[in-house]
């Protein structure tokens, strides 16, 4: 049983409001969630210094992780069935650029950043935070340093990607440009339902074992809904950076026990992957722009390692199909875990042979 303390978890909230105020006020993409990550991270690791471990309450992280879920699934709809066909082969590039951005990633990690095998194994994986942790710490990989690792993939990347299209565009994309996954209809009904679907959903995605099944399951609960006529769902504006807002906090207590010279060195790691992973999600997106409808930069984001959410918004931005992306997003994931999982069985083999 998880022992939480609820004044910790009280200054965690009080500082994420306050981090997301300054983020948002500075104009930074995914404000609410970066911001309060950035402050809570910082109180974490302060109370380490003090010997004071900070904990969150889980739950409420992944209760509204689900909620993020359940209001991407909200913009699911018919028309859009008829559009996945015409992605199979950007659906189908995504097994070599896995492959490629995972010996990427560990080549970096094990000879540049010097981690162990088990530990370079699981933190070069290119999706799949908990799925990676969860493994990782079955095979004896140093389970701080994964969670650190993965922690600074997403952050870079949720961070690089909307600078890029601000730096080469000219213009603010994703939340950094107002994007929401409201629609201005939302009434109590809705708040209802979501607060139905969000745990339900959740439920469903660990009973299925789905990768990032708290995000997942109730994506495609309410999806599935919204495709098949059953509700039509609509999201207050507020909803959103809420949740972002929290998860956020409860991010940044997962630093507990993180030293500056890990985060320096994770940081600094996460940038030279990144760097690279996204020159070869540019490259398959460059090939890839005259095949598929929507163009480079939809399939950009769509390659881009981390951050569903706000890739989603970025989308919104482009007047593209959230839900497209987010499917792209989640068979990157799911191929993520199965080479991961084929190459520590790969690797167990060989350390029970010698």
């Amino acid at each position: 049983m998880q022992q939480v303390n609820v004044f910790d978890t009280g200054v965690l909230l009080v500082l994420g409001v306050l981090g997301g105020t300054l983020a948002a006020f500075a104009g930074l993409p995914m404000p609410y969630m970066l911001g309060s990550l950035a402050f809570s991270a910082a109180y974490t690791i302060f109370q380490t210094q003090r010997d004071h471990v900070v904990k969150f309450p889980r739950n409420l992280r992944f209760f509204f992780i689900a909620t993020i879920g359940t209001m991407i699934g909200a913009r699911f709809t018919p028309e859009l069935l008829g559009l996945f066909p015409r992605y199979w082969p950007s659906f189908l590039a995504l097994i070599p650029f896995v492959l490629v951005a995972y010996a990427f990633g560990y080549t970096v990690l094990r000879r540049v950043g010097r981690y162990d095998r088990a530990t370079a194994t699981y933190a070069a994986l290119p999706g799949g935070l908990i799925e990676a942790i969860t493994m990782g710490e079955r095979e004896g990989a140093d389970v701080r340093v994964l969670t650190v690792q993965h922690f600074a993939r997403i952050i870079v990347v949720v961070v690089s990607v909307p600078l890029l299209f601000l730096f080469i565009g000219g213009e603010a994309v994703g939340s950094a440009a107002g994007q929401t996954m409201a629609d201005g209809k939302a009434g109590w009904i809705d708040l209802c339902v979501i607060a139905v679907l969000a745990p339900l959903g959740l439920w469903l995605g660990r009973r299925l074992g789905l990768p990032a099944g708290q995000l997942m399951g109730p994506l495609v609960l309410c999806g599935i809904a919204h495709v098949t006529g059953l509700l039509s769902l609509h999201s207050p504006f507020w909803l959103l950076p809420l949740a972002q807002l929290v998860v956020g906090a409860g991010l940044g207590a997962q630093f507990a026990g993180a030293s500056a010279g890990l985060l320096i060195k994770a940081f600094s790691l996460g940038v030279v992957n990144v760097a690279g992973i996204l020159a070869i999600g540019a490259s398959a997106a460059f090939a890839l722009r005259n095949i598929v409808p929507g163009g480079f930069e939809p399939l950009f984001i769509s390659f881009a390692p981390g951050g569903m959410t706000e890739m989603a918004l970025i989308a919104l931005s482009l007047e593209a199909s959230p839900v497209i992306v987010t499917a792209h997003h989640l068979f990157r994931i799911l191929l993520a875990v199965v080479v991961v999982g084929w190459v520590g069985k790969r690797q167990k083999a060989r350390g029970a042979a010698e």
